[in-house]
């Protein structure tokens, strides 16, 4: 394994407006200072949260299915959020995992959350996805599957030395009201799979008065923040050490 340099761009979101938000990033991503592998998106990162799906749901291979295919292969670094998609008559928080060369990966949310009736406005998926990119094994969720633990368990391949996951990410739009749980829970995630764990969130407020601060951040396999990022606007990018986990899994 080599080093994976990750970038975390925490922003805020425009209100149901694609063009706003595909606009926005573009600028951002343009700011990232230097060469990285993987941009990571926040959930539904070019609507917000919402749960208009009729109004906002997009088929794919359409305007952000197209954006992010652009912007990958332009940065030469894989792409990665949620957004609102349109299949026959059911409608999908489906993350897409771009990458430069135009192939990509799909993962439907598992755990929709109830509490604000994700589920009466979207349909959740049942298969997990497992990216192989540059020599790592990516483990992609969605904000509310982060509280599920036995749908991201590692497990072992061959031996100690190589799992089924070295980083686990989670795209989301966690409010501000709950994020004790999600600065331990990204930490949960990374000690008991023996992984990275990276947790990227919006900041900000969303048109349903919902309150965002951030704190999406970079764990590392013993648990040890590599980045936190607080509640502003920041792109940060950072490296992950490839031999250090596999010295650390063999130990």
């Amino acid at each position: 394994m080599q080093d994976l340099k990750i970038t975390l761009i925490q922003s805020e979101l425009y209100w149901q407006n694609t063009a706003a938000n595909l606009a926005m990033f573009e600028e951002k991503i343009w700011q990232i200072e230097e060469q990285t592998d993987l941009i990571i998106l926040p959930e539904m990162f070019s609507t917000g949260f919402s749960m208009e799906s009729e109004k906002l749901a997009e088929p794919m291979n359409f305007t952000t299915f197209k954006w992010m295919k652009q912007m990958a292969e332009q940065t030469k670094a894989a792409i990665t959020g949620s957004v609102i998609i349109k299949e026959g008559d059911k409608h999908y928080n489906r993350l897409i995992f771009m990458q430069p060369d135009g192939q990509y990966h799909t993962y439907d949310k598992r755990h929709l959350f109830r509490m604000a009736n994700e589920n009466d406005h979207f349909s959740g998926g049942d298969q997990k996805l497992i990216v192989e990119w540059k020599g790592w094994r990516i483990f992609p969720l969605v904000c509310y599957d982060l509280r599920f633990p036995v749908w991201s368990r590692n497990n072992y391949i061959t031996d100690l030395h190589r799992m089924n996951f070295d980083l686990v990410l989670f795209v989301a739009n966690w409010p501000a009201a709950r994020v004790s749980a999600w600065d331990i829970l990204l930490k949960a995630r990374a000690v008991e799979n023996l992984c990275y764990s990276a947790g990227l969130n919006r900041v900000g407020s969303d048109g349903s008065g919902i309150d965002y601060n951030g704190h999406s951040a970079i764990i590392d396999f013993k648990g040890a923040e590599m980045a936190q990022l607080e509640d502003k606007e920041v792109i940060k990018t950072i490296n992950l050490s490839g031999q250090e986990l596999l010295k650390y899994r063999k130990k």
